[in-house]
């Protein structure tokens, strides 16, 4: 199909684009996922340091302990995305700062701080929400399915 794009072109958008094609950035893809991969797995390093912690110092046990990390890891993020540590952590890192649910901290975050000149109300707590609560939504929505439908295979089922 690119190619029949292409035969429909004048002979100049052609020789343009050819001419765009040699000077286009190359992206260096592998070196990215290398980065991605390694400060991603940090990142998730760090939550298992902080699940151990709770397990050790708070005697929560493996079963109730991702709560609570969960929290921290989120509110960590919040905090190093309210000092712009975490801004320069995702431009080195990409996706790899984005897919572990600090990422999610750092979205809710990201909003509240870029409408805080329009006040608390309507700018902070109006905003914080527009790119996370698809995410929460989504959260509660499937919870919801999976908690019926577990109810329902317990009852019915004889799980």
């Amino acid at each position: 199909m690119a190619n029949e794009k292409r035969k429909r072109l004048t002979s100049t958008q052609q020789e343009y684009h050819l001419f765009e094609k040699k000077r286009e950035t190359k992206r260096p893809v592998a070196k990215n996922c290398v980065r991605a991969f390694l400060v991603g797995g940090l990142i998730c390093a760090v939550g298992q340091a902080i699940s151990y912690f709770y397990m050790y110092f708070f005697d929560f046990t493996e079963q109730t302990v991702g709560n609570p990390t969960v929290a921290t890891m989120v509110f960590l993020s919040m905090i190093f995305t309210g000092l712009g540590v975490y801004d320069r952590i995702a431009q080195f890192a990409g996706a790899g700062s984005a897919v572990p649910v600090t990422g999610f901290g750092n979205a809710v975050i990201s909003a509240a701080i870029e409408h805080r000149t329009e006040g608390f109300v309507l700018g902070v707590g109006a905003n914080m929400f527009k790119l996370a609560g698809s995410v929460i939504l989504f959260g509660t929505f499937a919870a919801f399915v999976v908690a019926l439908v577990k109810t329902v295979a317990t009852k019915w089922g004889g799980l």
